[in-house]
């Protein structure tokens, strides 16, 4: 019974810790806003943000219950309270005539906020069909957007239907991705699951996707960025790139990604560059421990990206790729080249490491390619080492 009562008092001391007076709340319904889907309750939501972020002690922003329509947000910091966490029980939905506003819920220049659990609905299908109709269309917009912040979390969000890219990380130090969900159609255009960029120290982990681009897009002047357990699919993968639209663009280092499944996406582990002079460069790379299920580029370097062959036909990529290691990938390709190394003529890939692979494709062998790529095999490889 003394043991019974010790533990009791562990978890009571633990809730008034959780919970304590000293937290201020506020929650955007005492703000006004409505969860009729229709109200417009921007100003509630911002609101309760103000009251928050000036607030002396930790705060919470709290989104109850049901749908609250939102328009284009912007919260900004610093804020005086060191802890700021937006606690989404709710919807946070997108008006329907979104369309042109670029970015939908940004936080710009804060520090220790947290966002977790609730719905964030971007309601893109509008823009999307105008897009696939080839009609003059409005830019759209991203549907969580964090710039030049530091210390953040994401935990348990789950994102429908953006627009455009679902949650972008901007200048960032310090932020942490985890238990999120983020779902669109496999034909929308340009609904990356998240985007990564001129950010560092940032960990995505257990996070499945399914969009119609990259699943996670890593940008220029990422660094530091760790990924574990990710469920891809469908979806274009996992990216580093494209990289080298401009000539001095910083460099990516210092990537993991471990431990991934694609299912039926068009890439799996794929880093893409312009065809075009740059001085940026990819190095110190590591994947490993994923499962490929029918991906149709399950292993891929693609040195030669040129949309719509304009501004780089017959240029070679200045992005200089190296230390990139690839241990423990297995599964099935959907196409005959499970290895696709297409490196740069001026700039080859140099120190490729690959270890225990093993892509099938149907009933036929696999097969790899090597253009301008330089390394080395080890353990069991199949297909056959190019390098």
């Amino acid at each position: 019974m003394a043991e019974l009562n010790t533990t009791s008092s562990a978890i009571l001391l633990l809730a008034l810790l959780v919970f304590s007076p000293a937290d201020a709340a506020f929650d955007i319904a005492d703000y006004g806003a409505k969860s009729d889907g229709r109200t417009d309750s921007t100003k509630s939501l911002l609101s309760a943000w103000e009251a928050a972020c000036g607030s002396a002690a930790p705060a919470t922003v709290h989104v109850p219950a049901g749908y609250f329509l939102v328009r284009q947000v912007t919260f900004e910091g610093p804020c005086k309270s060191s802890k700021v966490t937006f606690q989404i029980d709710g919807n946070l939905v997108a008006p329907d005539d979104f369309g042109g506003a670029g970015e939908w819920i940004v936080f710009h220049h804060v520090d220790g906020v947290s966002v977790y659990g609730g719905t964030i609905d971007g309601r893109g299908s509008t823009l999307w069909a105008c897009k696939a109709a080839g009609h003059g269309c409005p830019g759209g917009a991203s549907s969580l957007v964090f710039r030049n912040s530091k210390n953040v979390v994401i935990s348990g969000l789950t994102s429908l239907n953006s627009e455009l890219y679902h949650i972008v990380i901007d200048d960032c130090e310090g932020v942490t991705v985890q238990g999120v969900k983020i779902t669109a159609p496999g034909n929308s255009p340009n609904t990356d699951g998240i985007h990564v960029q001129q950010s560092s120290h940032v960990t995505i982990t257990s996070v499945g996707i399914k969009t119609g681009d990259d699943c996670i897009s890593i940008g220029p002047g990422t660094t530091n960025l760790w990924i574990e357990q990710v469920n891809c699919g469908p979806g274009h993968g996992i990216s580093i790139g494209s990289l080298g639209k401009g000539n001095d663009e910083e460099g990516v280092e210092n990537v993991t990604v471990k431990t991934a499944v694609f299912t039926g996406t068009e890439n799996g582990l794929r880093i893409k560059t312009w065809g075009r002079p740059s001085d940026g460069f990819v190095k110190g790379v590591v994947f490993e421990h994923a499962v490929m299920q029918n991906v149709q580029n399950p292993i891929i370097i693609d040195q030669n990206y040129c949309p719509n062959h304009e501004g780089c036909p017959d240029q070679n990529s200045g992005i200089k790729i190296s230390g990139v290691t690839y241990n423990d990938i297995h599964g099935s390709s959907a196409s005959q080249v499970a290895v696709n190394f297409d490196c740069s003529a001026t700039s080859p890939c140099t120190g490729i490491g690959l270890q225990d692979i093993k892509l099938t494709y149907g009933s036929s062998p696999a097969e790899s390619s090597c253009k301008h790529a330089g390394g080395s095999a080890s353990g069991f490889v199949e297909p056959p080492s190019c390098l």
